[in-house]
């Protein structure tokens, strides 16, 4: 009986890896700001990159249309599509992740599941939750968030050298800074679309 046991956790332990290792290592968030230039960014972004459509400012039914345009684009790329909250809709809308805090993403069954996380409190939330990926920020200032505090490089290291699954960074992130902290990726709102 042990032997079996071993047996099942080694490979689902190997197949949580194969996983992990698939996942995008570069992401595109989406946002008010920079929505007139997502069709063009995801026409030039890499196959396998990941895209997370959060639009909340929309109302649902212009929510709904502008998810299902910019999914066909990232779709017929190669691009995986997270769509933020709830995960209800997201398996509705055919996304292939659901992105949000912990608590939401707790309730994506079957989904890809990425976490938000701004602190070691937050991560410990993720791995509880079942998050497959986390997204941490802000590592460094941000014009999404003028003046609120970051991480910063020290930090944003020490909280990623603790995560069960993949990091992606973000918040002031560009590929020289993410080489810099070696996480599995990054991911940027104005620093993709503009």
């Amino acid at each position: 009986m042990a032997r079996c046991y071993s047996d099942a956790v080694t490979k689902n332990q190997t197949l949580s890896r194969i996983r992990s290792a698939l996942l995008p290592k570069l992401w595109l968030i989406s946002d008010a700001r920079n929505d007139a230039a997502l069709e063009s960014v995801l026409s030039g972004m890499p196959r396998g990159s990941g895209f997370v459509f959060r639009h909340y400012h929309l109302a649902h039914g212009e929510r709904r249309a502008r998810f299902m345009r910019l999914a066909r684009i990232a779709q017929a790329r190669g691009i995986m599509v997270a769509l933020g909250g709830d995960p209800a809709l997201a398996r509705r809308w055919g996304a292939d992740a659901v992105y949000g805090a912990s608590d939401v993403v707790a309730g994506a069954g079957g989904a890809i599941r990425i976490a938000t996380v701004h602190s070691m409190r937050e991560l410990a939330d993720a791995h509880r939750a079942g998050a497959n990926l986390v997204m941490m920020s802000p590592v460094y200032a941000t014009r999404s968030h003028p003046g609120a505090g970051k991480l910063g490089p020290v930090r944003a290291r020490l909280i990623a050298a603790r995560a069960r699954v993949p990091v992606v960074m973000l918040g002031g992130m560009d590929a020289r800074r993410a080489r810099g902290l070696s996480p599995h990726g990054w991911a940027a709102i104005d620093g993709l679309s503009g």
